[in-house]
C-alpha cells in the first residue's frame, strides 16, 4: 500500500503531500516533544455536510497524524563555496493514515524542486538512506507541491530509518536542487522517539 502512495493518487490518498501542504496551516498540533511536534487531523469532508457519516465516500478525509521538525542547520553549495540560496519550508516528516495503512511513512520536504528521480542520502550516525524525488507535480494534486517532497524506498527502510533516529542524535539529509546546488540539511532528533510513539499510538495501524 504505501509504495503507491509514495508516487501520487490524485485526492486523499496523497498522504504526505497533503500532510506537507497542510502542515503550516493546521491548528491541531496536540503535542510538542523536545525538537518535533506532533499533530493530529481527525476525519474531515471536503463538502458541507451534517456529520462525517453524512459525507459521501468520495469527498471523505481520513484521520491522520504526523510528527514534523524543521532543520538545526542547512548548508547550501555550489562545488566547494557556500552559498546564500532562497528556499521554502524545509521539513522532515513521518506519517500516519490508519485507513489506508499507513504506518510510519518517511518524507522530506526540501523547499525547492528535485529533478525527477533524484536521491536524497538521509544519514543518521554511519547508516545512509536514499529518499527518492518524484520531481514533478501530479497533475491531479495542484498545489501540493510534490516536486518538493522525497520518500522512503520502501516499508522496510521507514522502519529502519524510524529505529535508526530513535537511536541517533542528528538526521543530515543531503540533495540537489535542479539549480544544481547541494543542500545539507541537519535534524536534530531530540524528542523524536517521544514524538514517533505518541503519533503511533493516536493513529497507528
Amino acid at each position: 500500500m504505501q509504495s503507491v502512495l509514495r508516487f501520487g493518487i490524485a485526492g486523499t490518498a496523497l498522504v504526505v503531500a497533503a500532510v506537507a501542504a497542510g502542515a503550516q496551516e493546521s491548528n491541531n498540533r496536540v503535542a510538542a516533544h523536545t525538537d518535533w511536534s506532533v499533530f493530529e487531523e481527525p476525519p474531515s469532508c471536503r463538502v458541507a455536510a451534517a456529520s462525517i457519516d453524512a459525507c459521501p465516500q468520495d469527498q471523505r478525509v481520513p484521520r491522520q497524524c504526523w510528527i514534523v521538525s524543521g532543520p538545526k542547520e542547512v548548508v547550501n553549495k555550489k562545488g566547494d563555496r557556500i552559498v546564500a540560496v532562497d528556499r521554502g519550508e524545509i521539513r522532515l516528516f513521518v506519517s500516519y493514515q490508519p485507513s489506508l495503512n499507513v504506518n510510519g511513512q518517511v518524507s522530506f520536504k526540501s523547499g525547492y524542486p528535485f529533478n525527477e528521480g533524484a536521491v536524497v542520502k538521509l544519514k543518521i550516525s554511519e547508516t545512509v538512506f536514499d529518499l527518492i524525488a518524484r520531481g514533478v507535480d501530479d497533475p491531479g494534486t495542484a498545489g501540493l507541491d510534490e516536486s518538493q517532497l522525497a520518500w522512503s524506498k520502501s516499508d522496510d527502510d521507514d522502519a529502519r530509518i524510524i529505529a535508526g533516529m530513535k537511536r541517533g542524535s542528528d538526521a543530515v539529509l543531503t540533495g540537489l536542487s535542479k539549480r544544481n546546488t547541494t543542500t545539507i540539511d541537519t535534524f536534530s532528533l531530540f524528542g523524536f522517539t517521544a514524538a514517533v510513539e505518541d503519533a503511533e499510538k493516536r493513529c497507528g495501524t
